[in-house]
């Protein structure tokens, strides 16, 4: 039998996982899953080292239960393994991007789980950030620099989980009254921007804070970035292109607007000013840094079947998945007969 590991957090969300946990566990056991949980704790890195444990192990499931900062966690634990085991996202968090971005149920947490019966899944571009010859972390969403993009780590979890969407928008009526733009230079596949900015967002995902319009046309498994650079701007054209942002996505034609897909980005500041990273929500460091995207890094279950057309370069089909699981069977069986048999190749 398989097994599967389900990493959840729980505190995430209004803590509504712990309530469903035992028929979450039910879903996987009966799709033929040996099934245990680990409930992270305050240590930092809790969900990364044991999703890191957990496939160093052999499961071949890991199951991030939480909001997207879980997910980035277990995405971070897998990321640098040779042999990286199957995901699935059961979304508790508050915005839940990542389980948007792959069509998962977000109003019902078994009915999340119970995705995995569709046999559908999708191969995830997975972004890798470095500073000189250092290899910093990983995300699987967005990686935003900015005054802006310190929104989303700046609110204390327990705000996160008693007022939700509130908290965001209180804090982010404080910080847009204090928008800083910063002189960098940007170097990209086939090119290079240099100039102040305001904000920086490197895409994986076309789920950004909850809407769907910021990068529109976003791939999930084309091993490119959308890049979106906003150039110094006053909050009355900050307010003109979040509008445009939401209503049609019109933004990434305005002239303040430098709108690209990329494989590689190097972010340098080009003064003394602290230009902070946030990677899923989370803070992640200080520029200069470099991101690389990794395509087809970590196969997730998803809801491929409903996913737009473009939104990614081919889904596999369910019964796609059914061969590839029989064909690596068959090799498996047939090592280990050669290896009875006394045969090397």
């Amino acid at each position: 039998m398989k097994r599967a590991r389900i990493v959840y957090n729980p505190s995430s969300g209004r803590e509504a996982i712990q309530r469903d946990l035992l028929k979450i566990m039910k879903v996987y056991e009966r799709a033929g899953y040996e099934t245990s949980v680990y409930e992270t704790t305050p240590k930092a890195f809790s969900a990364r080292d044991e999703a890191k444990r957990a496939a160093q192990a052999g499961f071949d499931l890991i199951v991030a239960a939480g909001g997207d900062g879980t997910v980035n966690e277990v995405v971070n634990g897998i990321s640098p393994l040779k042999k990286r085991p199957l995901m699935a996202v059961i979304p508790s968090g508050t915005t839940n991007d990542y389980a948007r971005a792959l069509k998962i149920p977000r109003d019902d947490l078994v009915e999340a789980a119970k995705v995995i019966n569709k046999h559908e899944t999708l191969k995830m571009d997975i972004g890798e950030i470095t500073s000189g010859n250092s290899r910093l972390n990983y995300f699987m969403n967005i990686g935003a620099l900015g005054t802006l993009s310190e929104l989303t780590y700046e609110v204390p979890s327990m705000l996160k989980t008693l007022y939700g969407y509130l908290a965001y928008i209180t804090k982010g009526a404080e910080l847009i009254t204090r928008i800083q733009s910063v002189p960098v230079r940007i170097t990209y596949d086939e090119g290079k921007f240099e100039g102040q900015v305001s904000l920086i967002l490197l895409a994986l995902t076309n789920s950004v804070g909850g809407f769907e319009k910021i990068v529109p046309d976003a791939k999930l498994d084309d091993g490119k970035f959308s890049l979106l650079i906003v150039e110094k701007s006053n909050i009355a054209q900050l307010f003109n292109l979040i509008t445009k942002a939401l209503n049609n996505g019109s933004h990434i034609k305005d002239k303040l607007i430098t709108y690209i897909k990329t494989s590689k980005v190097k972010v340098e500041p080009l003064s003394n000013d602290k230009m902070k990273v946030n990677l899923d929500g989370e803070f992640g460091g200080v520029a200069p840094m470099t991101f690389k995207n990794l395509q087809r890094h970590i196969e997730f279950i998803a809801v491929t079947s409903r996913m737009k057309p473009g939104s990614r370069t081919r889904a596999q089909t369910a019964d796609e998945v059914m061969a590839k699981k029989a064909e690596e069977e068959f090799k498996t069986a047939s090592k280990e007969i050669k290896k009875k048999v006394g045969v090397d190749k």
